[in-house]
């Protein structure tokens, strides 16, 4: 039997999956699967797994390691459903592999139309009933059969105008709805968050993030600047099934770092916005950054945690901003809560009663150039946090870098990058990073690691006390959850640009870093 008969005779045995929405719901209940890209709808990432504990993480070691021999990085974090792996990498690729071995039951490519480049990451799938769900590089949906990697369908979120609009992330499954963002904000786009039919892939509805004149918010926007405004939507939102509200963060305005030519707050961009799924309406935002000029987007996580908050049980949103402020909001009505800064920064003195930025004298972008705090990659970003419910604490990867920003007139060239300034780092300080414990209610640190160098990875916790991590010099390292006290470490051999994920199949926990273009997976020595 040749090659591609055995994978498709591996394929065909496959289980026809049946991943239901009440699944997704109740994603927490099924421990030793990983349904989403967050794990579970709001993002707490935390597994009730103790096999895998403090007392013999030490005995962790490398079980199977899957190549791609793809180009770049992985940034994607695998769905496990029922012993089944599904992921996906850069330029289009997708996988599907044995949760126990990493082998390849099957592998799907997008077919480009011809001129279109494909040099985009991926992050991921969503998956229901029996289809999976994934965006490409040249902002297409389509839909995979989960048993076999076969097209269902695909439609095009946005024309490709030469590489303006391009999509990364991973989509989010409500109902009978496959929701996903765009990406390019540095590319004079106007973003967007897009809701699909999961059977035909036909568009339920758009929500613009850069509102148009006229519209609500259209007023924060200089003459027709909303047209190239920026404000993508390149991460996976999170979402309340009680409350019935999806919650998505909105990346920086355009021309990015310079907004004489954009005047305004600039709504909805640096911001957290909370949509209606069924119908994609606006029922509250909240602006982190107004009047962005240094690139902080508002993509990082929005976890959803049920917390006594002052003596009062409330229903939470928690983010750790790209700016260096630790936000808490009420996700019933956006008010702001608490506000605190969780690394150095130099632009804001204080946040108001209703959490608008104070800011300091000469910290905008300048001819001689403005030192500042953080840097253009922020204090946090994308690589995702997790909570304990146990020890009560948020952990997450912290940036430590500041930049010194200039000025440089913006021109918009469609295609072409659309920035208004441009920064280099300071020369005379290594940029760093910490892994940081914060208690969410007090925004208090409980102890941090730090790193050596300023850190793309994210975190992981478990009901075995421990917290997961990667760095920037390519260890996986596992942590005491409670004293942050380093207990295991191992050398992928490249940069980690991810978040780790576990799973159990068969009563074994394993534990999974994508690390450069390979699927690295961990698990116990069997005895």
């Amino acid at each position: 039997m040749n090659r591609v008969l055995c994978l498709f005779a591996l394929a065909s045995l496959l289980p026809a999956q049946s991943v239901t929405f009440d699944r997704l719901v109740h994603a927490l209940s099924e421990q030793q699967n990983w349904l989403t890209y967050w794990g579970d709808y709001s993002a707490v990432r935390h597994r009730d797994l103790n096999q895998i504990n403090t007392s013999n993480v030490k005995n962790l070691r490398a079980d199977w390691i899957f190549q791609t021999g793809q180009t770049g990085s992985l940034e994607t974090v695998p769905l496990v459903v029922d012993g089944v792996m599904y992921l996906t990498a850069g330029n289009g690729y997708a996988y599907a592999l044995d949760a126990r071995s990493g082998r390849r039951l099957w592998m799907y490519k997008h077919a480009f139309p011809p001129g279109r480049k494909a040099n985009a990451p991926n992050r991921g799938f969503a998956i229901l009933g029996n289809r999976l769900f994934m965006v490409t590089p040249d902002a297409n949906v389509v839909a995979l059969e989960a048993r076999t990697g076969k097209l269902l369908w695909q439609t095009e979120m946005a024309e490709f105008h030469n590489g303006q609009y391009t999509a990364t992330l991973a989509p989010i499954v409500i109902k009978d709805k496959v929701i996903v963002g765009i990406s390019g904000a540095e590319l004079g786009i106007r973003g967007f968050i897009d809701a699909y039919d999961t059977a035909t892939g036909k568009r339920a509805w758009r929500f613009w993030t850069v509102p148009a004149n006229g519209e609500p918010g259209g007023e924060t926007w200089l003459a027709d600047s909303w047209k190239r405004g920026g404000g993508s939507t390149w991460m996976t939102g999170t979402y309340d099934p009680r409350l019935n509200t999806l919650y998505w963060g909105v990346g920086n305005p355009g021309p990015d770092l310079d907004g004489y030519v954009r005047k305004g707050d600039n709504l909805y961009t640096c911001s957290l916005v909370a949509l209606d799924p069924d119908i994609g309406k606006l029922k509250w935002y909240f602006q982190f950054t107004p009047h962005d000029t240094h690139d902080w987007d508002a993509a990082e996580t929005p976890m959803l945690l049920d917390l006594n908050w002052r003596g009062r049980e409330r229903k939470l949103v928690v983010q750790a901003n790209r700016n260096a402020f630790f936000y808490v909001l009420d996700r019933e009505t956006g008010e702001f809560l608490m506000g605190k800064p969780f690394a150095r920064q130099s632009w804001a003195t204080e946040l108001d009663a209703k959490g608008r930025p104070l800011l300091m004298k000469d910290q905008e972008p300048s001819v001689d150039g403005t030192r500042l705090c953080p840097g253009l990659a922020g204090a946090a970003n994308w690589m995702a946090p997790s909570y304990n419910p146990e020890t009560r604490l948020f952990y997450f990867a912290v940036r430590e870098q500041c930049d010194v920003y200039y000025t440089n007139p913006p021109v918009y060239i469609e295609g072409r990058p659309y920035f208004g300034s441009v920064s280099r780092g300071v020369t005379d300080e290594p940029e760093w990073g910490l892994l940081k414990a914060l208690d969410p209610l007090t925004g208090e640190t409980k102890w941090d690691f730090r790193y050596f160098h300023a850190p793309w990875a994210g975190t992981l916790s478990t009901a075995g006390g421990l917290i997961f991590a990667g760095d920037a010099d390519g260890y996986l390292m596992a942590f005491d959850a409670k004293t942050g006290k380093n207990l295991w470490r191992f050398s992928t051999g490249t940069a980690i640009q991810n978040s780790p994920m576990t799973y159990m199949v068969n009563g074994r926990q394993y534990v999974t870093m994508p690390s450069g273009s390979a699927v690295m997976t961990f698990a116990l020595p069997v005895e």
